[in-house]
């Protein structure tokens, strides 16, 4: 079946569903996926905040419903009739082509990393109106800036009934910022699911690539996704001593910089003070990355000793990337770093003893 006639078959059928929650969010999402078909004709992408912690999530949800979840994989294809659910420390994204997974250790957001609001917008970016967001119970306000992107891109915005969610900070903050099409407790939600993806046609193939109706932004060559590390031009500098924002001023020709709390720099030392923060901050890291390898490496001495092959093997290899990643560290201390000198010092008092 070529894609124009399956698509004035499908129209505007959900091709992802992607689902939200924090706190009381377990048991809300144990509810919905109870009433979903096997044969559900889209794929779902849950994001519960778990942060760092291991979670048992993804065989909770097999065991409430008829669909298989499993923990999202980096370059996994999209599954209709799936959940793929964001594993700990990691953002769960849909990359730009809409066909698979992408995963990323990106900056929390929200003071969380899974959140709701990167693969929100995601999917607002990879299927424009074939998407629907779902807001599930949560405190504060993670899902709202995302679910208003899933709505700009003509989605279909959906929120839990706030009065029925353990949590029900984040179903509010939605309903008060987005224009929020659906508004209702979870066993109606799961009833307009099974309505929109029109389980009847599940079994045909989804074109994962159909475009939206609002142009979505393009991306050009090694342009990060939404959720990645992206370095923005700061909006401030900080003070190297305590951290609080600096003013710049000058004193004639020389700029001088001072921060709120009184600490004052000229520019050759504000300078210098960053370059320190830097080394330190390098050298941190190292320091940390160094105790990992030792704690790893004793653990996995452990398991062996408890005859734990497999959690062993595991400890192994984080022994290996912790190494990898100091050996890397390593690299960036030892390097020569550019130290830019001002036009008088070039007249030989840079260096000079005495002088500085």
């Amino acid at each position: 079946m070529n894609r124009s006639h399956r698509m004035s078959q499908d129209g505007n059928r959900p091709t992802a569903v992607v689902i939200g929650a924090s706190a009381g969010g377990v048991e809300a999402l144990q509810a919905l996926v109870a009433q979903l078909p096997h044969k559900f004709g889209a794929a779902l992408l849950v994001v519960l905040h778990i942060g760092t912690r291991r979670s048992a999530l993804p065989e909770i949800l097999t065991r409430a419903g008829r669909l298989p979840a499993a923990w999202a994989v980096d370059g996994e294809p999209i599954r209709p009739g799936r959940i793929h659910v964001a594993p700990p420390d990691r953002h769960l994204l849909i990359a730009p082509d809409g066909v698979c997974l992408s995963l990323s250790r990106g900056p929390a957001e929200n003071r969380t990393r899974p959140a709701v609001d990167p693969l929100f917008r995601s999917a607002a970016s990879a299927f424009g109106p074939r998407v629907a967001g779902v807001v599930l119970s949560g405190a504060l306000a993670d899902g709202t800036a995302g679910l208003a992107e899933i709505a700009r891109c003509g989605g279909i915005t959906v929120v839990q009934e706030p009065n029925e969610a353990a949590y029900p900070s984040m179903p509010l903050s939605a309903l008060r910022h987005v224009s929020v099409r659906y508004r209702l407790p979870v066993t109606g939600i799961a009833d307009l699911l099974i309505r929109l993806c029109d389980t009847a046609r599940s079994v045909m193939p989804v074109d994962l690539r159909s475009t939206s109706a609002v142009p979505a932004p393009q991306r050009e060559g090694n342009t990060p996704m939404e959720g990645e590390h992206t370095l923005k031009r700061p909006t401030a500098l900080t003070c190297p001593t305590c951290g609080g924002a600096v003013e710049q001023s000058s004193v004639d020709s020389l700029p001088y910089f001072e921060c709120h709390t009184g600490h004052r720099f000229a520019a050759p030392d504000m300078g210098e003070a960053q370059f320190e923060q830097m080394e330190q901050a390098l050298e941190v890291a190292l320091r940390v990355l160094n105790e990992r390898t030792e704690l790893c490496r004793r653990l996995a001495e452990a398991a062996r000793g408890r005859g734990q092959v497999l959690s062993a093997g595991r400890w192994d290899a984080a022994v290996r990337e912790a190494e990898q990643r100091a050996k890397v560290m390593r690299t960036f201390i030892e390097q020569g770093w550019e130290r830019p000198i001002d036009d008088e010092d070039e007249g030989g008092l840079a260096g000079t003893p005495g002088v500085g």
